[in-house]
């Protein structure tokens, strides 16, 4: 087994896993972290990463104004507003 990025796995370091992931779960001391209730400040997929690649990508000199206008970050600011919009034309879709 190869890990993205890492070195291969030695076989005794797979056999460790496998006997971990064969543990029941109540044979788990988790008595050094408190169990967490409440998940209310919780953010789904803050973890995930999607792969960029780089473009060339022509807009109105007035729409890159508007981003640009806001500061640093304008790149993110502008992916964010075509993420929302791919998301309401798939759910436009879907219903």
């Amino acid at each position: 087994m190869k890990l993205d990025g890492s070195e291969p796995l030695t076989r005794e370091a797979e056999a460790r896993l496998r006997a971990l992931a064969a543990m029941p779960d109540e044979t788990i001391d988790t008595s050094d972290i408190p169990e967490v209730l409440d998940w209310s400040d919780a953010v789904r997929g803050g973890m995930y990463r999607p792969v960029k690649r780089q473009i060339t990508l022509r807009l109105d000199a007035d729409l890159l104004d508007f981003f640009e206008a806001a500061g640093k970050g304008y790149q993110t600011r502008i992916n964010a507003a075509l993420r929302e919009w791919v998301g309401t034309q798939r759910e436009r879709k879907a219903g």
